[in-house]
């Protein structure tokens, strides 16, 4: 039988051929079910960004979005002593647009990877690529549950020690009118709940959670640009990937989010900064 690897090669002792599909989604762990193609149109998003005048405004507005994942087919190496680890994972793209306008709002591509059990207890990454000039690595977990997933409420209001005129009312209160396309329902103190309703009566037979985060050793790199004007501190993110049991016994694959991405604004007149929670939120089913 012909060799399959160069002798002396990186690859020797590892062979880096595509697998079957079967081996490879095994491989993938919590993972493999995410293959595929998703379609969104229960999302929005909430952002701040600065403002000319010398403050910063704040835009809402309900989203549209097609995210997709392709397994990456083989084993990838990383060489180490006394063991090498082998990584399995998913390229993944993701494209959103405004519900309304149709504009296109952001264009993300990345990977999700099984790091295996040699990763202790961060064995899932999410590392990402964003054309502002970001590019992220956040660690994490796995966790499968019974049934549906608790989906906790959030706030969306801007962390800050004092109040912002014009901006602020009391302590961590927003009172600024965002400006557009703003949901009707949209409450900045509990920014989830519309992925709260979109599971309302649906029997969830299964359910998925990665949890997963850049303060989990991982880490954000920016332009300076960005640095400078909206910094990018963390970022933390949500994925429940829902069964849904259908009247037929059918099974139909359902996946939300949340995330959310702390942006640093500039300088409050006492000195501090004001720190934007920019969030995402959506329903989507695979197609």
């Amino acid at each position: 039988m012909a060799q399959l690897t160069a002798e002396g090669g990186t690859s020797e002792h590892a062979i880096r051929l595509g697998i079957p599909a079967k081996a490879e989604a095994s491989n993938l762990g919590p993972l493999q079910d995410l293959i595929g193609t998703w379609h969104g149109n229960n999302g929005w998003e909430l952002i701040a960004v600065p403002d000319p005048q010398g403050e910063f405004r704040v835009i809402a507005r309900p989203v549209l979005e097609v995210l997709t994942f392709s397994a990456i087919g083989s084993a990838v190496p990383n060489r180490g002593i006394p063991d090498d680890m082998f990584i399995y994972g998913l390229l993944y793209e993701t494209r959103i647009s405004d519900a309304e306008t149709q504009e296109p709002l952001h264009l993300e591509n990345g990977m999700w990877l099984n790091l295996g059990d040699q990763a202790g207890d961060l064995p899932i990454a999410r590392q990402a690529s964003i054309p502002h000039g970001d590019v992220f690595l956040a660690l994490g977990t796995a966790t499968t549950i019974d049934g549906p997933p608790t989906i906790p409420n959030e706030d969306a209001n801007p962390i800050l020690d004092s109040p912002v005129p014009g901006y602020t009312e009391g302590a961590g209160k927003y009172s600024h009118p965002p400006i557009g396309n703003v949901p009707p329902a949209l409450d900045f103190t509990h920014w989830t709940a519309s992925l709260q309703e979109a599971i309302e009566g649906i029997d969830i037979a299964k359910t998925v959670e990665f949890s997963l985060s850049t303060e989990s050793a991982g880490g954000i790199v920016n332009i300076p640009f960005v640095d400078a004007q909206a910094n990018a501190t963390s970022f933390t993110c949500t994925f429940w990937l829902e069964t849904i049991a259908g009247p037929a016994g059918e099974e139909v694959m359902q996946l939300q989010y949340m995330q959310q991405t702390n942006i640093e604004f500039l300088k409050q007149r006492d000195g501090k900064l004001i720190i934007w929670p920019h969030v995402n939120s959506n329903t989507l089913r695979k197609q």
